[in-house]
């Protein structure tokens, strides 16, 4: 294909032996976005080391090598700053980089396509796209974990109904509920610090499928890209997405618990629950009801871990039943990743600034802390201490709370001769002197409600974000 032939497609890298031009259904559906472009950096990043690589096997001079380097460069800075536009016809990215190279350097431009493919470039590119968006995101999810940590330190001791099933169970601390939302966070960063070690292979020099005929040094290539090493099979380097997948499975877990605290959030901010006040700058209204207040943060996050699903279904789909390297379908594995960053992005700031300015109503959960009998645990547990077995503890304390029912009372509140009529073993004194700090001091083992023990799940987490920080500061 002649520069002009060239240029008449769009800067495409494909077409000499076609006899026609193509249909435009096929050029509109073959075209990429312009989303796509996103990734021009990355692929300027990819063109660099593959230039240096020509370089070193002798294909460039030094000079040559200079004058890509310097047109390289200046076509990154130009798309930056707004001005480079791109082609309006051009097919991809790779196609509109070469041809606005070979504008600006001349015919030496067109020597960089040497020993490599569309295939290990688009590979490469969103690869390292990915790379930097993990490292993104993870100080994003660090920032939501912060100000999860930050309201329970503040609420260590605020009592509140814990929920099973939805239906009241047992008193807890409310720092204890907020800490249950920041360790799901910390597996989410381990999921992503760990997946980035996995990945940190480069696909660059696999050429279309069976590695390049002209580059010789991947692993030199890979270490200019800040990889920790090139691929060992290069139809493998070009064609699987596992990593595609598992990058948007951690995105679709992680908006998973957000939609977890979402939904309690909502719940919260009812005027039937009453536990927090979601500040104004946080917080939308109705268009016809002038009082309204609505969680729209939490409605949105919550929504939103749907879409993400949906990204993940599709991403993991278009993986399905391909033959040999590369197939045109993995088109779409961009599609997937830059929705699903850019989903998560919109997301995680919103919800920490919603979670740092909530106001904590303690005294509405104080009194709540104690509905639907929470504390007949505890009174089934001493007698389970004072050796009744807990079978026959738990069907004496279920009768308990059917007499206090019948009666509209509350446990604490029984008298001495109803208690005699259900089973003299019911310790009158205890069960007056009930109280909800009385039960959540019990709690005191590793991970409970009690509020030291919610403390050291502060410091446990502090430090836990903290190593991640350093460990992404240290290029983990």
């Amino acid at each position: 294909m002649t520069e002009s032939d060239s240029e008449t497609r769009g800067g495409a890298l494909w077409g000499a032996r076609f006899a026609g031009e193509p249909a435009p259904a096929l050029r509109a559906l073959s075209k990429s976005p312009d989303y796509y472009f996103r990734l021009l950096g990355d692929d300027i990043q990819g063109c660099i080391a593959h230039c240096r690589e020509l370089e070193r096997v002798g294909l460039l001079t030094a000079g040559e090598s200079n004058v890509i380097l310097e047109h390289l460069e200046g076509i990154r800075a130009d798309w930056q700053n707004g001005s480079l536009l791109r082609d309006p016809a051009a097919e991809d990215v790779h196609g509109f980089i070469e041809q606005e190279l070979i504008r600006r350097a001349g015919d030496v431009g067109g020597k960089l396509r040497a020993g490599r493919s569309r295939n290990d470039q688009t590979a490469n590119d969103l690869r390292l796209f990915m790379r930097r968006e993990a490292g993104i995101i993870r100080a994003e999810v660090r920032d939501l974990a912060n100000a999860f940590i930050e309201q329970a330190e503040a609420h260590a001791e605020t009592v509140c109904p814990g929920f099973t099933h939805l239906q009241a169970a047992q008193p807890i601390t409310f720092g204890h509920q907020l800490m249950a939302h920041v360790f799901p966070l910390l597996r989410d960063l381990d999921r992503l610090a760990t997946w980035d070690a996995r990945h940190a292979v480069s696909p660059l020099g696999a050429a279309a499928l069976a590695g390049s005929g002209v580059t010789r040094d991947t692993d030199a290539m890979a270490v200019d890209l800040g990889y920790d090493r090139s691929f060992d099979n290069s139809i493998d380097a070009v064609s699987a997405r596992d990593h595609v997948s598992e990058f948007v499975f951690i995105l679709t877990q992680l908006m998973t618990h957000i939609s977890r605290f979402a939904e309690e959030q909502i719940l919260w901010s009812s005027q039937q629950f009453g536990w927090i006040r979601l500040d104004d700058s946080w917080s939308t209204g109705s268009s016809i009801m002038p009082q309204k207040k609505n969680p729209d943060i939490a409605e949105l996050s919550r929504g939103k871990a749907g879409t993400m699903l949906g990204i993940l279904t599709g991403a993991i789909s278009i993986q399905k039943g391909l033959p040999f390297a590369y197939n045109r379908d993995l088109f779409e594995d961009k599609y997937a990743v830059l929705h699903a960053v850019d989903l998560v992005h919109l997301v995680l700031p919103a919800l920490t600034g919603s979670v740092q300015s909530m106001h904590v109503q303690a005294d509405v959960m104080r009194r709540q802390a104690t509905w639907g009998y929470t504390l007949a645990t505890d009174v089934a547990d001493r007698l389970s201490l004072a050796g009744v077995p807990f079978r026959e503890a738990h069907e004496i304390v279920g009768a308990l709370v059917k007499a206090c029912e019948e009666r509209g009372i509350d446990i604490p509140e029984i008298e001495a001769d109803l208690l005699g009529e259900i089973d003299e073993r019911l310790d009158l004194e205890y069960i007056k002197g009930l109280t909800v700090e009385g039960s959540i001091g019990h709690r005191s083992a590793r991970g409970s409600t009690h509020p030291d023990r919610v403390r050291e799940q502060i410091v446990t987490a502090r430090e836990a974000v903290a190593a991640d920080a350093a460990g992404h500061e240290g290029g983990r």
